[in-house]
């Protein structure tokens, strides 16, 4: 099986997000699983910043040579910020989908949702069941 890099960090959501949260805001973005998947990222359609959503809601889209996928926010909050940099290379999401490729990040409206999302070690599992 490939190796995916999952940071310790970080949270898991069943539909291939991470977030990692620091200083009274998380950040968010695809896992090294979901980028892999998707292949070459061609476009990253982002929220406003102060934009408000519920755990599970789609935030935005990405795009790849191969499909287009809703994003969808892994906990409660309202957007603080959004990596502008993918609007000119979207291509950051697939050389580095934990720091430069980051998403949006979010000021957690209820941070005990956190708990409820995978660790690594079981979002790892979660990729294993789905590639068997």
């Amino acid at each position: 099986m490939v190796a995916y890099q999952l940071p310790e960090d970080c949270r898991y959501t069943e539909d291939d997000e991470w977030i990692r949260s620091d200083a009274g805001q998380a950040l968010v973005g695809i896992t090294d699983y979901a980028q892999q998947q998707l292949g070459d990222i061609v476009f990253v359609e982002l929220p406003e910043v102060g934009a408000v959503f519920s755990q599970g809601d789609s935030f935005g889209v990405i795009e790849s040579v191969k499909a287009v996928a809703d994003l969808r926010a892994p906990i409660s909050g309202s957007v603080v910020a959004v990596n502008e940099t993918l609007n000119e290379h979207p291509e950051a999401v697939n050389q580095d989908c934990y720091d430069d490729g980051w998403l949006i990040a979010l000021a957690p409206s209820d941070p005990g949702e956190l708990d409820a999302l995978m660790d690594a070690a079981g979002y790892r599992k979660h990729v294993e069941e789905r590639s068997d």
